[in-house]
């Protein structure tokens, strides 16, 4: 077995909370793009928005919704 699908096989064995973190992390790492900087305020944007939707506290809506309301706004 590759060294790739051992670290999957051990992720996928992880608690759910384990598991999202570390999806977040890694699509974290390919979304970096090199200097480019994100303000202290977003930064603490982004981590209370996440911390929100963690916690449950986020009102979350689907994309179906989103894109359903957008379609119904524009006519």
């Amino acid at each position: 077995m590759a060294k790739t699908d051992s670290i999957i096989e051990d992720a996928l064995h992880l608690p759910r909370e384990s598991r999202a973190l570390l999806a977040e992390k890694l699509l974290e790492s390919l979304d970096y793009e090199e200097g480019f900087e994100i303000s202290p305020e977003w930064t603490e944007e982004i981590r209370r928005r996440c911390r929100e939707i963690d916690e449950g506290t986020a009102a979350l809506v689907s994309s179906e919704q989103v894109f359903k309301e957008l379609a119904d706004d524009l006519g």
